[in-house]
């Protein structure tokens, strides 16, 4: 008897042409009235390079200008889920209402004259300055809705197709120079504004707010203020030195998004799913991520290799590829939430915690028994940036959970042989000595 096939998943276009027949006409109302705003105020400020003085002026680039209309409304058809409908909408409609306050807060003018265009491109110009003046520029809202659209239509595509939706949108991203309507800080600029909205809308999953509370933790509040006082000093560093030491406003801001984790959101802040984070949050937090990937290695240059505790798992660091390979691991359960994790053919499963923080007594007894279920697959190495603290707080809990360990300081003493740096203070004991009963093991002690 033949099993009939999966019907193929519906689109949800009724409710993508809802959602359009709502932002078509906010677009224009709201940037307008931006627009207008500025003109009557008769802003004339700038901010410009001298070196943008040799961009030149390419007519013909006015038609992948355009084509961004177009991206907009076919974007909708590329939604498979209601929710996905929905959450990339609220990109689109975030990234208007964030631009639309800044174009007012700080309104700002572009200074070149542009030159005369003939034919098609100068009918298209002249359309354009219809509704258009030479106002709302930082951050460019061109820029913000390309960062959104290009990750709706790339993730839809593949092979030679997806590499013309890349060259397409690189071209639409230099329209905005070449002609002459934009200056060039509003793309670095526009880019963020893209890259939040991604961030805070991610396709899957809950937003990084919707369990958002203030912690009580004075380690985690610590942190935060460490990290916030080191997002102001970059970002006052980058506003002194312009130029190109504006890539400290890029570190001034992933530092500020790792301090927001630190106090409110907690490890959905890093927006980790299968051991990669989201695209929005891989490129906002990438200044802060390289950090903590060369502080990893530098603290354990000396001792990079794992260690066998017990019965095939292995405590170290956040592994790459060749060592889970070189090493024979068939399982990894990575405890970082501010790293990426190796891909490969070996089981994985993570438990995001949050790097100086010790875990609880319910986050260790879940990373207990994920190594217990990561053990039926063959050597596991658990793992976080340096294998010293929350790694080794979690195969403590696993000795004590399943009756290898008696105590907690017979379970510091296991790992001190295998780690003699690993670091367990006051509050991680406290946390062990609240360890269930034994689980059920699949091997012996």
């Amino acid at each position: 008897m033949n099993t009939p096939a999966a019907a193929a998943p519906t689109i949800p276009w009724q409710r993508g042409v809802a959602w359009l027949l709502f932002l078509g006409p906010f677009f224009f109302l709201s940037y307008g009235f931006a627009n207008s705003m500025a003109a009557r105020w008769q802003v004339s400020d700038s901010l410009v390079y001298d070196w943008e003085r040799h961009i030149p002026f390419l007519p013909w680039t006015i038609l992948p200008y355009w084509s961004i209309d177009l991206f907009y409304g076919l974007s909708f058809l590329l939604c498979r889920t209601a929710l996905q409908v929905d959450r990339h909408a609220l990109r689109l409609l975030t990234a208007q209402l964030v631009s639309v306050a800044c174009f007012l807060a700080f309104p700002l003018r572009f200074s070149f004259s542009r030159p005369d265009a003939d034919g098609l491109f100068g009918a298209l110009f002249d359309a354009l300055a219809g509704f258009d003046l030479p106002y709302n520029q930082a951050p460019s809202l061109h820029i913000s809705l390309l960062v959104i659209l290009w990750v709706r239509f790339a993730a839809a595509t593949r092979g030679p197709l997806r590499g013309l939706v890349d060259a397409w949108a690189a071209l639409i991203a230099v329209s905005v120079l070449t002609t002459y309507q934009h200056h060039f800080i509003d793309l670095p600029s526009g880019a963020l504004v893209g890259l939040l909205c991604l961030w805070l809308w991610p396709d899957e999953g809950p937003t990084p707010f919707s369990a958002a509370r203030w912690t009580h933790s004075p380690e985690r509040r610590r942190l935060a203020a460490y990290y916030l006082g080191g997002a102001l000093a970059a970002a006052g560093l980058g506003a002194l030195l312009g130029g190109g030491g504006l890539v400290f406003l890029w570190l001034g801001i992933a530092l500020a998004l790792v301090a927001l984790s630190y106090a409110l959101l907690g490890p959905a802040g890093f927006q980790k799913r299968d051991g990669r984070h989201a695209l929005g949050a891989a490129l906002l937090l990438a200044p802060y991520t390289l950090g903590a990937w060369l502080n990893s290695r530098l603290w354990t240059r000396n001792s990079p290799a794992p260690g066998l505790i017990a019965d095939g798992v292995w405590l170290g660091r956040l592994p790459d590829s060749r060592a889970m390979q070189t090493g024979g691991f068939r399982a990894l359960l990575d405890l970082t939430a501010e790293l990426p994790a190796p891909k490969g053919d070996w089981a994985y499963m993570q438990i995001p915690l949050l790097d100086l923080v010790p875990p609880d007594s319910a986050r260790l007894e879940e990373a207990a028994a994920a190594i217990e279920a990561l053990r039926q697959h063959g050597p596991v190495l658990v793992c976080c940036a340096l294998g010293y603290s929350r790694s080794a707080s979690a195969v403590a809990a696993w000795l004590l959970a399943t009756g290898r360990a008696s105590s907690v300081d017979a379970a510091l003493a296991i790992l001190q042989q295998a780690r003699p740096r690993v670091v367990l203070g006051p509050h991680h004991r406290q946390a062990l000595a609240r360890i269930s009963p034994p689980l059920e093991s699949a091997g012996g002690a």
